[in-house]
């Protein structure tokens, strides 16, 4: 009979949400959380929830599947979600969170809904009849990453993820940027940094020469697409970056009147805004170069960074080989997983995992049946994705309209945005019933 306390392993944003739905469901909840006694390479905040690579959880537009995504969370009572407006700071169409603020809250919020926080390193998966979640994120522990492999029967796998430099705003030179947001969407929320062609030239000739860190054997793998080093972007040609993270189209100079050749934008990273990310330049240059080229930027020529970019190992499962379609392990049903582990990849899809499994988790506990959100919406699409993919090329997946079910015939005639707003209206109205029956 499966216990009625479950446990959480990971305090991060999936173990944070399940704990969430788990307790708003009735059911004890334990979460058991490594910080402050040890922090992996990349966290250095006691607080459950802590963001790492970014403050941003992307698009809050109907139009994109991250928007839809956290509007079925809303629906569904996210923790997440609901914290993350609270702390929210400007960033145009996207939902951006003061990182400090936002961690805190989430810590102080379980705490007071009744969930047990043990400031313990598990390193190893307790037996049956114990109900367990296994939410660690991308870094675990040596000794959990060696329980994982044993219960699984499998190595872990490996890819890159890229953390961006943030720089303090009192060292900017204004004079030289402005603030805009793309076709002025959402309002002047980013720190534009022009560049005129040389300037850009030589720039990418500096990232291209710099001196990288070199990654240790373990790591020898290529990163994920969308968390990409800014210099592997760079090196597939000089143009490159021109029309990815510094593309200035839509950021007209409302000095020259003109749009510059290429921009480099910084948004902020706190309430406060006296913290600036640099949007899209993940990087595994040595900080020494970091703090050279990127005061290569206009108006960064005196920046103080108070964090450098970094590249650490990520690791997930092989999901499709190993999950039921409820994230549950396939040999031993008891135990769950969600966030990047079980191979989605960003903020709002880790929680959104931890969201379905929490509330699982608890029916579970009850010995009631489990249920999963429609396959049409964004919640259902995300976790069929990762149970039903080639095992054999299973690859960590953003949210995205790609993975949802096509429309029916007539829709298909649609223009693109016409048949994403079709699947976005489909998600929200199936997502709706559901909840009905639920």
């Amino acid at each position: 009979m499966p216990s009625e306390e479950i446990l959480i392993i990971g305090g991060g944003l999936a173990g944070a949400e399940a704990a969430w739905q788990a307790r708003r469901a009735g059911v004890g909840v334990t979460i058991m959380e490594m910080k402050p006694n040890r922090f992996s390479p990349a966290h250095r905040s006691a607080s459950l929830a802590e963001l790492v690579c970014s403050n941003s959880f992307r698009s809050s537009s109907l139009e994109t599947a991250a928007g839809v995504l956290k509007e079925e969370m809303r629906r569904l009572d996210s923790l997440i979600m609901s914290v993350a407006e609270e702390t929210a700071v400007p960033a145009g169409s996207a939902l951006a969170v003061d990182r400090d603020g936002f961690a805190s809250r989430i810590t102080q919020t379980l705490e007071e809904e009744g969930v047990r926080i043990v400031r313990e390193e598990a390193t190893s998966i307790p037996a049956a009849p114990q109900t367990v979640l296994i939410c660690t994120g991308p870094l675990p522990s040596d000794a959990m990453a060696g329980a994982l492999q044993e219960l699984t029967d499998a190595d872990a796998l490996y890819f890159y993820d890229a953390i961006a430099p943030i720089v303090a705003a009192d060292s900017i030179d204004y004079e030289k940027t402005y603030w805009a947001s793309r076709y002025d969407k959402g309002g002047a929320d980013y720190l534009n940094c022009p560049m005129d062609d040389e300037t850009y030239h030589g720039f990418v000739a500096e990232i291209l020469e710099a001196e990288k860190v070199s990654p240790r054997e373990f790591e020898q793998i290529p990163p994920f697409e969308g968390c990409m080093p800014v210099e592997d972007l760079a090196s597939r040609g000089t143009e490159t970056l021109a029309h990815g993270p510094m593309k200035p189209v839509g950021l007209i100079d409302p000095r020259t009147g003109k749009r510059p050749y290429a921009v480099v934008q910084l948004r902020k990273d706190n309430a406060a805004g006296s913290l600036l990310n640099m949007v899209g330049f993940q990087t595994k240059m040595t900080q020494t170069e970091q703090k050279r080229i990127f005061r290569m930027i206009p108006g960064l020529e005196d920046a103080h960074f108070f964090r450098f970019g970094s590249v650490h190992r990520n690791a997930f499962l092989n999901a499709p080989r190993l999950f039921l379609p409820t994230l549950q392990l396939k040999k031993d049903p008891r135990i769950f997983f969600a966030g990047q582990l079980t191979g989605v990849e960003g903020y709002i899809e880790s929680a959104a995992t931890g969201l379905i499994v929490g509330r699982n988790a608890a029916r579970w506990s009850r010995e009631e049946e489990l249920v999963l959100p429609p396959p049409t919406t964004s919640l259902g699409a995300l976790v069929r994705y990762i149970v039903d993919a080639d095992p054999e090329t299973f690859q960590p997946m953003h949210v995205n309209f790609g993975i949802f079910p096509t429309l029916p015939d007539e829709g298909r005639r649609l223009s693109r945005k016409d048949r994403r707003k079709a699947q976005a209206e489909r998600a929200l109205q199936d997502l709706d019933a559901w909840i009905g029956l639920t």
